[in-house]
C-alpha cells in the first residue's frame, strides 16, 4: 500500500500483520481523490480538494486516508482511532510521513469523540464494512463540532452494504471501486 499522489507519492504505508486493519485500497483512494480534486462542488479559493482543508480521519485504521489528503495538500489531519492494533500501525505511519508536526492523533472511540479540539472541512469516514456505523458517527461528530458549517463527508462501505445520509447531511455523489462504494456528502 503506498500514497498514491501529491508530495508523499510512492511512499509505503504499512496496513498490518492481521486482519483487524482494512486499509482502503490504492485504486479506491485515488478514485476518492480524484472525485474531490475534479469536481467543481468540491473547488475552493485554494484549489482542488483537500488543498488548505482541516481533515478529521474516523475510523482512521492505517490512517492511509488522511495521509492521502495529506500528500494532495491538506494543512491539518486529526486521526480517531481506539483499536491498539490500529494505533501503533497509524503512528508508525506518521512517522514514516514525517507528519507529526501536521497530525493528532485522538484515542476515541468514534461513535464516542467528545467535544471536538477544533472543527474540520473534510471528513472521512472507513468503518468497518457491514457495521452500519457510519450515520451514528457522522451524527455524533456533528453534535461534538467536529465538523465546521457545510463541511464535505466521504463514507466508504462495502458496495453491498445499504447506506442513507442521516438527517443534517446531504448527498452529492456515489461511486463504485472493486468492492467499496464511496458516498460523497456535505454537512447543511
Amino acid at each position: 500500500m503506498r500514497i498514491v499522489a501529491g508530495n508523499m507519492r510512492g511512499l509505503k504505508l504499512e496496513g498490518g500483520d492481521d486482519d483487524s486493519i482494512r486499509p482502503t485500497a490504492d485504486r479506491t483512494r485515488e478514485g476518492l481523490f480524484n472525485v474531490l480534486a475534479h469536481n467543481s462542488r468540491f473547488q475552493t479559493g485554494n484549489g482542488p480538494c483537500p488543498t488548505g482543508r482541516t481533515v478529521l480521519d474516523l475510523f482512521a485504521g492505517s490512517g492511509a486516508l488522511g495521509l492521502e489528503a495529506l500528500s494532495r495538500g491538506a494543512v491539518r489531519i486529526t486521526f480517531v482511532e481506539k483499536a491498539e492494533t490500529s494505533l501503533r500501525v497509524l503512528n508508525r505511519n506518521i512517522a514514516k510521513a514525517r507528519a507529526g508536526d501536521r497530525t493528532r492523533v485522538i484515542r476515541r472511540d468514534a461513535l464516542k469523540p467528545g467535544r471536538a479540539p477544533t472543527a474540520h472541512d473534510l471528513v472521512l469516514l472507513d468503518p468497518p464494512y457491514g457495521s452500519d456505523l457510519a450515520g451514528p458517527a457522522l451524527l455524533t461528530a456533528r453534535d461534538g463540532g467536529w465538523l465546521s458549517p457545510g463541511a464535505f463527508v466521504i463514507v466508504e462501505t462495502d458496495g453491498a452494504d445499504t447506506f442513507a445520509w442521516p438527517e443534517g447531511f446531504t448527498g452529492i455523489d456515489h461511486r463504485k471501486h472493486g468492492r467499496a462504494a464511496l458516498h460523497f456528502g456535505q454537512a447543511d
